[in-house]
């Protein structure tokens, strides 16, 4: 399935020491970048949290937010009792020279740096939770992916249907094409004949100037010939429908299907190739027009390409 790389997600987890809280924001990239924010006392969580990611995502620049409360009504009774005291003497101490220092906060008695007893958290527990959230919290950013994943699908199929007029016009517009420089060319030769030899088609047969008119007509084709470019483009937009097709068949929102099975490589990589090969037929088609039409054609095959390159970058 078409997912984009934009996305969010966030989660908590609930323990009786605390809760913790989680975040995934997800940007364009060429690759898969992971940016971990993470508080000193979890930082154990950022390898397990490493392998969950690259196991689920292709690409894109993945920030990781950790953070966490304490439970301080959890811990009231393993206050340290002694370092209370020591506390209280030096508080005493410090008032018999600044008489105006206030007394310090319960809240801020249990996060007092490298003093409190329950200081360190417990590994195994806070662990679980951060994996908990994080679980959570990709099954958000997946969804997220594949909603904006596939509103990108759906413009990319509007312009690929627009495509697929332009395509089919201009092989009706070349009979045409020809048969006006045909004209075109028969009324000049004809003109310039006369001009430079009165009455001169007197002195030329049917058949030479037919097969004259015949030479100048297979040149002007030769170089008005589009077909294969258009060809080409067709098999691009089958190629386009095939690529959209196959990833909304595949996959689902289980936190691996972020990889394509069988190894076939990213998504939004094979449509800008695809993109790249279809603007140079239109650029080559836009060099062989023989008419103001088929030169306007070109540059609207060019701007509907690169509206889909566009949003190919933030593909997967």
């Amino acid at each position: 399935m078409i997912r984009s790389m934009t996305a969010f997600g966030s989660a908590r987890a609930d323990l009786d020491q605390g809760s913790l809280s989680l975040e995934f924001r997800s940007v364009n990239s060429r690759f898969l970048d992971l940016y971990f924010r993470l508080p000193d006392d979890l930082r154990h969580l950022e390898a397990p949290l490493r392998e969950l990611l690259t196991g689920s995502l292709g690409r894109g620049k993945v920030e990781v937010r950790v953070s966490y409360t304490r439970n301080a009504a959890a811990d009231l009774d393993r206050l340290d009792t002694q370092w209370l005291q020591r506390l209280a003497e030096q508080l005493q101490a410090a008032r018999q020279i600044l008489p105006e220092t206030e007394a310090p906060r319960l809240v801020e008695l249990f996060n007092w740096p490298g003093q409190r007893n329950n200081d360190a958290l417990d590994p195994q527990a806070w662990g679980a939770a951060g994996m908990q959230a994080a679980r959570e919290a990709l099954a958000q950013l997946q969804d997220a992916r594949v909603r904006e994943g596939e509103r990108l699908a759906a413009m990319m199929r509007d312009c690929a249907t627009g495509i697929q007029k332009i395509v089919e016009d201009v092989e009706q517009h070349l009979p045409q094409l020809l048969a006006d420089h045909r004209e075109k060319l028969a009324n000049k030769l004809r003109e310039t004949v006369e001009a430079a030899f009165p009455g001169g088609f007197t002195h030329i047969s049917g058949p030479e100037l037919t097969e004259r008119l015949a030479q100048e007509a297979n040149l002007f084709a030769m170089r008005i010939d589009v077909a294969e470019e258009l060809s080409r483009l067709r098999s691009h937009l089958a190629e386009l429908v095939h690529i959209l097709a196959d990833d909304k068949a595949g996959g689902s929102g289980d936190g691996k299907s972020g990889k394509r099975a069988g190894g076939s490589g990213s998504a939004g990589k094979r449509l800008d190739f695809l993109f790249q090969e279809m603007n140079r037929e239109a650029n080559t088609l836009g060099s062989k027009a023989g008419s103001v039409d088929v030169t306007r054609a070109a540059m609207d095959l060019k701007l509907l390409i690169e509206q889909m390159r566009e949003q190919a970058q933030n593909i997967e």
